[in-house]
C-alpha cells in the first residue's frame, strides 16, 4: 500500500530539525519513571506533563512514530498573496481557510499535512490551526488559556488514530478533535473552536482575491504537494491505522461526513448524501441550518501527489436565518451555487448573496468539521447521523 512506505519518509523526514527520538535503552528505563505519582505505559522522558491527573486512560495513547515536536508546528508563518500562492496550488487542491472580523486567511493542506499546527494570529487574535491525516480532521481554535495566548506542539502521540497536542506552558496534552485538555494540569479545559471550512484552492482565489495564504517558507525543508499519506483512503472501508479495536461501521469508517457539534455529541452528513442532495436544509437543537457542498476537491490522502488526489468534495455549514426570515435553499443556476427560494438570490460557498435581493449579505457559519465518520464515533457519544 502507497501509505504504508510513504509513512516512513513522514517519521523519518519529521525528526529531522526537532527533537531526536529516545533511545531504546532510555525509553525503556524511563517507562518505568513514576511521574507525578502515575506509571504512563510510555516513555516519559523530556516532559513536564502531571501525568497524575489525566481525564482518559493514559494506556490509550500510542506512539504515531515522530518523538514530541518530531512532526513541527510552525510558529512564526510566512504570509504570501493569492497570486504568489498561485504559482504552487492547483485549483482542486483543499485549503483550510479561517476568517475572523473580516480578515481571511488560507492554509494548504499540502503544508499542514507535514506539520499539523500552526500557530497565528488573525485580526490580532492568538489562533491554532491544525489538521490530523489520519482522522482528516481541521479544527481552528483560539489559543488562549486562561487569558494568555499559548503556543502548541505535537506529542508524537495518537489517541484512536487523532492528533493529540500539548502546551508549551504546562506541558497538558489536549486532544485535536474535541479541543480539549485530557492529560496534565489543565484536564478538562476546553478551547473554542472557531468556524472554518475546506474549500479548493480555485474557489478560494474566486471568492478572496485579496487574501493572505500560508507561505511554503516554513524554516523546514519539506516535499510540500507531496502526500506522505498517498493511498490512506483509497478504501473507505479499511482500518484506520493505529486505531485501537474495530471502528463503528455504521458507515464506511472512511466515509468523509461534515460533523456539528451538538452538546457532547455530533450530528453528521455523509459526503455520499451531500453529493446527490445538497443543499440540505435542516434543524439543530431547533436552529434552522442548511449544509451546502463542493464535489470538486480534491483529496490530499488517495494520490503520492495532493494535486493529483480524487475529488471527494467539502462541505460548509451555516445558520439559515437572515434578520428573523427563515430561509430555504435549493440549487443555484450555476456549479457551486445555491438559491433560496424565499427570494430567489444565488448564494456561493461562503454563505454569502451574491446576486438577487439579498446580494451582499452573509448566513453565519457553524463551526463543523469534514472528517472520517471513525473519528466521529471515536470521540463523540451516539452521534447521529443524518442520512
Amino acid at each position: 500500500m502507497i501509505f504504508v512506505a510513504l509513512l516512513a519518509t513522514v517519521v523519518a523526514a519529521c525528526g529531522s530539525e526537532a527533537t531526536d527520538p529516545q533511545p531504546e535503552s532510555d525509553a525503556t528505563d524511563a517507562a518505568s519513571e513514576s511521574v507525578g505519582g502515575d506509571n504512563p505505559p510510555f516513555s516519559t522522558s523530556g516532559w513536564e506533563t502531571d501525568f497524575s491527573t489525566h481525564s482518559v486512560p493514559l494506556d490509550e495513547f500510542v506512539g504515531g512514530g515522530p518523538p514530541k515536536d518530531g512532526i513541527p508546528s510552525i510558529d512564526d508563518p510566512e504570509l504570501i498573496s493569492v497570486d504568489e500562492a498561485d504559482r504552487f496550488l492547483d485549483p482542486r487542491e483543499p485549503v483550510a481557510v479561517v476568517e475572523l472580523d473580516g480578515e481571511v486567511r488560507a492554509y494548504p493542506i499540502q503544508i499542514l499535512i507535514w506539520h499539523e499546527i500552526v500557530n497565528d494570529e488573525i485580526a490580532d487574535r492568538p489562533v491554532a490551526v491544525t489538521y490530523c491525516p489520519l482522522c482528516n480532521s481541521t479544527v481552528a481554535f483560539s489559543r488562549v488559556v486562561e487569558g494568555e495566548p499559548v503556543e502548541f506542539g505535537t506529542t508524537g502521540m495518537l489517541r484512536d488514530s487523532d492528533l493529540v497536542m500539548y502546551d508549551r506552558s504546562t506541558e497538558s496534552w489536549w486532544q485535536q478533535i474535541t479541543a480539549e485538555a485530557v492529560v496534565g494540569e489543565r484536564t478538562g479545559a476546553k478551547l473554542d473552536v472557531l468556524p472554518s471550512q475546506i474549500l479548493s484552492w480555485g474557489e478560494f482565489q474566486r471568492l478572496h482575491p485579496n487574501s493572505e495564504v500560508l507561505s511554503r517558507d516554513t524554516g523546514f525543508d519539506r516535499d510540500y504537494g507531496d502526500s506522505p499519506y498517498g493511498g490512506y483512503d483509497r478504501d473507505p472501508d479499511s482500518q484506520p491505522f493505529l486505531l485501537e479495536g474495530e471502528p463503528d461501521r455504521s458507515l464506511p469508517p472512511k466515509e468523509r461526513v461534515a460533523a456539528v457539534r451538538s452538546g457532547d455529541s455530533a450530528v453528521v452528513y455523509p459526503f455520499s448524501r451531500l453529493r446527490k442532495d445538497a443543499p440540505v436544509n435542516d434543524e439543530l437543537g431547533g436552529e434552522p441550518i442548511v449544509v451546502f457542498f463542493d464535489p470538486d476537491v480534491a483529496s490530499a490522502l488517495d494520490s503520492p501527489l495532493v494535486s493529483a488526489g480524487r475529488d471527494v468534495g467539502a462541505a460548509a455549514v451555516f445558520e439559515r436565518t437572515l434578520d428573523g426570515r427563515e430561509l430555504e435553499f435549493e440549487p443555484g443556476p450555476e456549479a457551486g451555487s445555491f438559491r433560496d427560494v424565499q427570494t430567489g438570490s444565488t448564494w456561493d460557498m461562503i454563505g454569502r448573496a451574491t446576486a438577487g435581493r439579498l446580494e451582499g449579505t452573509r448566513l453565519e457559519q457553524i463551526p463543523h468539521d469534514d472528517q472520517f465518520w471513525f473519528a466521529v464515533a471515536a470521540f463523540f457519544e451516539d452521534p447521529e447521523i443524518r442520512d
